[in-house]
């Protein structure tokens, strides 16, 4: 093959990290059902909840780490993959307190504030070049979602606020993370958030009252730790093969699949223009993956 043809489109760093983002996105949303079908029809805790997800989820990760070895979990950076961890179980415990009051596509459309945090911090901390085509992506995304869910026309309470926390710490937590995978293999960065999660998230539990899954509630819980898994490990190769600020937006493709679900499994359908903003999320992701694709042909 000669040296100076187009790579295939199939490795381009572009379209996998897109394709990384979207599949976990699909895994995300079938963990948001999960998540509230446990808090908002079972009652059950949302802290234990938390804590048995990711407890779970270790324990599915377990026989990846028995096959790297011990040397998978080596680090020349424990603090950052602390940090990492304290913002992602912060913004774990917001999402699913969030999700025990909040329909799933509102809750969704203020997690859609992340892209900005992700690529401000991108910018700032990261030194990644934000172009005028991620920023005009991320905002067409971030329209969308306004245009299909009109959160505005809502009265929020504090509660309601609670996934835009998850948004901002989530946002933070991803940075750390795409400045890890410079230096670690995407396994490493993985296996360290699911070994740190598990006693920060039963620590927040047990602060709240400690709740142990009765039979109705054990085998959502195992099949919810068991999606995150494989969610984490999706979004961390997302990050590792191509920029923070560049797959971001693809993360707006979370918005119609979750509306999707909700309306499938708990009857919400939210009012509005429902395809219109859905239109304009997806052509906006895609034609960023199109376009960066294209910029990395050359």
């Amino acid at each position: 093959m000669n040296a100076h043809q187009p790579k295939s489109l199939i490795r381009s760093p572009a379209i996998l990290g897109a394709l990384f983002m979207i599949l976990a996105g699909i895994v995300f949303a079938a963990i948001n059902v999960l998540t509230q079908w446990l808090a908002m029809v079972l009652h059950f805790p949302a802290s234990s909840m938390a804590f048995w997800q990711y407890a779970i989820a270790t324990a599915f990760s377990l026989p990846l780490l028995m096959k790297l070895g011990i040397r998978a979990m080596r680090t020349r950076h424990p603090i950052r993959h602390l940090l990492r961890v304290v913002l992602a179980a912060l913004g774990v415990q917001a999402w699913a307190y969030g999700l025990v009051t909040v329909p799933i596509w509102q809750a969704i459309a203020l997690v859609m504030t992340s892209p900005f945090f992700v690529i401000i911090g991108a910018r700032l901390f990261l030194g990644e070049t934000v172009g005028l085509h991620r920023w005009s992506a991320t905002a067409i995304g971030f329209t969308g979602a306004m245009i299909i869910l009109q959160p505005w026309a809502d009265s929020f309470s504090a509660t309601a606020l609670l996934p835009v926390l998850a948004a901002l710490l989530w946002g933070g937590s991803s940075l750390i993370m795409k400045n890890l995978t410079h230096h670690e293999p995407a396994e490493t960065v993985t296996i360290w958030l699911f070994v740190l999660l598990t006693p920060i998230n039963a620590a927040l539990a047990f602060g709240t009252g400690f709740a142990l899954p009765q039979a109705s509630t054990l085998w959502l819980l195992v099949l919810a730790g068991f999606l995150t898994a494989i969610g984490q490990y999706l979004l961390t190769l997302a990050y590792s093969v191509a920029d923070a600020a560049y797959v971001q937006p693809f993360d707006d493709l979370k918005l119609p699949l979750n509306v999707l679900a909700g309306w499938v499994v708990f009857g919400y359908a939210p009012s509005g223009y429902l395809w219109l903003g859905a239109l304009l999320i997806l052509g906006a992701s895609l034609s960023l993956m199109l376009k960066e694709a294209r910029q990395q042909q050359r």
